[in-house]
């Protein structure tokens, strides 16, 4: 069976809801190519390419409670296939109850897709043997850093090539091109029959903004090294620092709590906190979708709006939660730019790109000025509530005892709860890193529970 272009499938579904008695449709078309090795040694572990087209269609059906509304997806794009789907949408949804605040959004939709710098055509022509020297050359470089390195769990490339499609019965229609790529090495150290590991990896938009493939074994390397010895401590009450790699998880457990969902379902400590001091005045935190390369950058969100920069966090004070359409309007706000969307699933509201804002001290210099502490270089587990703020996960990292790294720790658990914790930051770092579309520079808390032995 033949298959439409893009544009023509997206709207053929629109077209043939609206005929099945919608009031209002949507759809969206991801189509995407994918790319990913590992390599082990000298050898190669595994090679997989895959090609995925998806359709998800939203059919939304006016009644006098409200509008229903249903959600499909396809992977069959015949012609024939997507007329079916979008009757059995609309046959859905006027079987779901009805909700006076759903459909389509009532602000202005994007008016133009700007270019934010998201693909490089040039980078389908890369050959896959070329990005699997990419991976031979970290785990290479992992390897030959110190005898004591002997084995490793791999080296690892991968590229995500994206073609993403929406429009509305409204009249909006978009479409963009996306792409990823990554290189990621994870090495296995052995000291005194103790085994360690540890990882560094790169991602881009373009693959000539990767780190070099040696750096990132050499990188890799010298993390696992640091950790070989680690040993458990008395539990007790410290500074704890997060390092560039895992300070952005704080940001996710606080985004968690500015999502208009969470919000509008009284789920986060921070309902009803809109204008308040939630946080020291150092801290600032700004979503951006705009940001060109981001890894979470997109013209237009879920919804058809125009993406846009917002500040979550002035200076302390909680100033904007996160929203679509729907949760802007059970909160009687309007929408941030902020819907996601998955071809299989209805908008929600989600981050883009996500950050920290910097401030002057390295992270040296925020260890040379910390008594007493840790330094946090990984977490484990997710334990973090919502609801109540309350922070404990599994951790490893180096321990600081006046100004200096003594020795790896690891085995301990470090526990707070994130309002004290935001208010706690005395110190943030200039070394902004961004690994994903959430970053943050490495930070102090002046002082959590820290458990081991």
């Amino acid at each position: 069976m033949s298959v439409e272009t893009p544009r023509a499938t997206v709207e053929r579904a629109i077209d043939r809801a609206r005929r099945a008695g919608a009031s209002a449709v949507d759809a969206i078309l991801i189509e995407s190519d994918s790319l990913e090795a590992r390599v082990r040694a000298a050898e190669i572990d595994f090679v997989t390419q895959a090609r995925q087209r998806t359709l998800g269609i939203r059919a939304l059906v006016a009644s006098e409670q409200g509008t229903r509304s249903a959600n499909t997806s396809t992977s069959d794009l015949s012609p024939e296939a997507v007329d079916r789907m979008a009757a059995e949408t609309v046959t859905l949804a006027r079987a779901t109850a009805a909700d006076p605040t759903a459909g389509l959004p009532d602000e202005p939709f994007a008016a133009e897709i700007p270019d934010l710098a998201l693909f490089d055509p040039a980078d389908r022509d890369v050959d896959v043997e070329m990005r699997i020297q990419d991976a031979r050359a970290a785990e290479a470089a992992a390897r030959g850093a110190d005898p004591r390195i002997e084995n490793s769990e791999g080296s690892q490339i991968g590229s995500n090539f994206s073609h993403v499609a929406y429009g509305n019965s409204a009249g909006f229609f978009g479409e963009y091109d996306t792409a990823s790529h990554s290189l990621f090495s994870e090495p296995v150290a052995r000291s005194n029959g103790g085994l360690q590991r540890d990882y560094w990896y790169t991602v881009a938009r373009r693959l000539s903004d990767l780190e070099q493939p040696d750096s990132v074994g050499r990188r890799a390397a010298e993390r696992v090294l640091r950790r070989l010895g680690a040993k458990r401590i008395q539990t007790s009450e410290a500074a704890v620092i997060f390092d560039p790699l895992t300070a952005p998880s704080l940001l996710s457990h606080l985004i968690s709590c500015v999502n208009g969902y969470a919000v509008y379902r009284k789920t986060s400590y921070l309902a009803d906190k809109l204008g308040e001091t939630i946080a020291t005045a150092s801290i600032t935190v700004i979503d951006d979708g705009t940001r060109p390369g981001g890894l979470g950058s997109k013209p237009f969100d879920g919804e058809g709006l125009p993406t846009r920069r917002t500040v979550v966090i002035d200076r302390g004070r909680l100033s904007s939660y996160l929203l679509d359409s729907y949760s802007a309007r059970k909160l009687e706000m309007k929408s941030t730019g902020n819907a996601a969307r998955g071809a299989g699933s209805p908008p929600t509201a989600g981050s883009t790109n996500l950050w920290l804002e910097p401030g002057q001290q390295s992270l040296d210099e925020i260890i040379a000025s910390t008594e007493r502490g840790l330094l946090v270089t990984e977490l484990i587990g997710m334990g973090f509530n919502p609801v109540t703020g309350d922070y404990s996960r599994g951790a490893a990292g180096l321990w600081i005892e006046a100004g200096e790294i003594v020795g790896p720790v690891e085995e301990i658990t470090i526990a707070g709860n994130l309002s004290e914790m935001l208010m706690d930051v005395d110190a943030i770092g200039s070394d902004l890193l961004w690994l994903g579309s959430t970053a943050s520079p490495s930070l102090r808390i002046s002082k959590m529970t820290i458990a081991g032995e």
